[in-house]
């Protein structure tokens, strides 16, 4: 493990990351999604992408990262963008779990990689339950009296436990609508999605697959993670892919 220590927008960062199989000759850039850190996507795919040259990183806020203030995706995907100058990185495929999927398909735009690989993405937006809708007229009203201190009695289970600041973080990036940003994604996206998401429902991924206009869609067994228990099947699509540019 390594940290970096960034000025980035006057700000002062500190990203932990690791690389691994430096002697390879494709990279891949690989960013874990809200309430997990770099650990877990080395722990799935370490293993089975020793041909590439993997760089894992903990996002600000998460890990062993710190976040001075909070970020929206766009941020994030700039803060990024500082680090791989910063460390002379330059990806050829980008690959993102759920909210480091919305990462990664901006970096899509400005990275120029032969490969955006989604693992249950987010970033399409469904319309909320009259349930979620009551909770938040609810938050917004004991916010205006000076209770906001107790928005985790309101916080769905990705927020649970976060801090103030990630809180607000937490607020910025989740009803981002990104259905422009994945028709606009200009290289070849690999698509995999649980079959039983619940975060990140199937429906969202077949949503995905219709914007983008070259991809392959590969529904799997399993949950939010189920990437964990297929990372060998991903990996050997990818190396497919990547072997063919």
């Amino acid at each position: 493990m390594a940290l970096c220590n960034l000025n980035f927008e006057n700000t002062a960062y500190e990203i932990s990351y690791e690389l691994t199989n430096l002697k390879a000759q494709k990279s891949l850039l690989i960013l874990h999604g809200w309430g997990a850190n770099k650990e877990l996507m080395k722990q799935a795919f370490n293993p089975v992408l020793s041909e590439y040259k993997c760089l894992y990183l903990d996002l600000a806020g998460f890990g062993k990262s710190n976040s001075p203030i909070s970020l929206d995706t766009k941020g994030y995907a700039r803060l990024i963008e500082a680090f791989l100058k910063h460390l002379h990185f330059t990806p050829n495929a980008l690959m993102g779990h759920s909210f480091g999927g919305k990462i990664c398909a901006l970096l899509s735009l400005s990275q120029n990689a032969e490969l955006l690989i989604l693992l249950s993405s987010a970033g399409i937006i469904w319309q909320k339950s009259l349930k979620t809708k009551f909770k938040i007229k609810l938050f917004k009203a004991l916010k205006a009296l000076g209770l906001g201190k107790f928005y985790t009695l309101f916080a769905s289970k990705d927020a649970q436990n976060l801090s103030p600041l990630m809180y607000e973080t937490f607020k910025k990036v989740v009803d981002e609508d990104f259905s422009e940003i994945f028709a606009g994604i200009p290289c070849k996206t690999l698509i995999f999605w649980g079959q039983d998401d619940k975060a990140t429902p199937l429906k969202s991924g077949e949503k995905i697959a219709s914007l983008i206009k070259e991809n392959e869609f590969y529904p799997l067994k399993g949950d939010h993670f189920f990437f964990l228990k297929h990372a060998e099947f991903i990996a050997k699509i990818i190396h497919k892919n990547l072997e063919q540019s």
